[in-house]
């Protein structure tokens, strides 16, 4: 029986086996990365030095972009690694520092999601309030908080699941540190506390989700009230870049960790996993710049 005091390294699950598909996989991967990139970046750069973008729902955005950037570098260098090197090992301080920046961005993600949304519920529904309701004190609060709130998850998670004896080997049976599967390697009864802690972060964020439909509820009812088509119109375009966000970002987690065990398998664990980690952060810039010009 072995536990983490033993334990030096985990083995992740590998996207290929030859080495020609490990080297497309490395090109494929590097693709995506420099495009997460570079899209990613420019928002950053433009919201930064564009003044006439110096709105909460850009400033939103600037640090959504931040997020991302941080996400997508959290896991897809080290399974570029992996592939390019044919080495499929994680330290165990490299799973621990992989797992607390996945769950502090991921966390902080979804609450800034949150936080969104009501920037879209305020300007559509309570238009006339929004500068006092969302004011620059008032965003840099919410984003301290966001961010908080994704440093407290993290290293509450972090710390539970890394003080968890690991008795079951140390094969991780994903391309990065995940809460689940370090869990399946840890003794039967040792696991409570941070299940436990994995419920009410679960919670939490169902009390999220239900924040979300509510305000979308909301702002579709507001805008079926505007008289004209083209203000419909130019108030839907203004949600649905963030409405097409969320749904690509909570639709993939939610299938990923809540999909039967019956259709689960290794390959379909990888595939969904990738589809979460790393497909919102690349392909984000690319739904917000499709949104109409103000």
């Amino acid at each position: 029986m072995s536990n983490c005091s033993s334990i030096t390294q985990f083995p992740l699950l590998a996207f290929a086996n030859t080495r020609e598909w490990q080297l497309l996989t490395f090109w494929l991967f590097l693709g995506i990365y420099l495009a997460a990139l570079l899209g990613n970046g420019l928002i950053i750069t433009a919201v930064a030095c564009d003044r006439r973008l110096h709105t909460p729902m850009y400033f939103f955005l600037l640090n959504l972009s931040l997020l991302d950037l941080g996400s997508i570098s959290t896991t897809l260098p080290k399974a570029m690694a992996n592939s390019l090197w044919d080495n499929r090992a994680i330290s165990y301080q490299g799973c621990a520092a992989q797992l607390f920046m996945l769950v502090f961005l991921v966390v902080a993600e979804y609450s800034l999601l949150t936080v969104m949304a009501y920037d879209r519920y305020v300007a559509i529904c309570n238009p006339l309030h929004y500068g006092t309701l969302l004011g620059s004190r008032a965003c840099v609060h919410m984003v301290a908080a966001v961010w908080g709130s994704g440093l407290l998850t993290a290293v509450l998670h972090t710390a539970n699941t890394f003080s968890l004896p690991l008795c079951r080997g140390n094969a991780m049976e994903q391309f990065f540190c995940e809460i689940p599967h370090i869990l399946k390697l840890s003794c039967s009864d040792s696991y409570l506390r941070e299940a436990g802690l994995v419920v009410v972060s679960a919670c939490l964020y169902l009390g999220c989700f239900v924040f979300l439909v509510v305000s979308y509820v909301q702002i579709l009812r507001a805008v079926l009230r505007i008289p004209s088509e083209q203000g419909r119109h130019k108030a839907f375009s203004t949600c649905l870049p963030h409405l097409v966000v969320v749904s690509l970002y909570v639709s993939t987690i939610m299938f990923a960790h809540l999909k039967p065990p019956s259709i689960s398998s290794p390959s379909l664990d990888l595939v969904v996993s990738f589809l979460y980690s790393v497909v919102p952060p690349a392909v984000n810039p690319l739904i917000y710049s499709m949104r109409n010009q103000e």
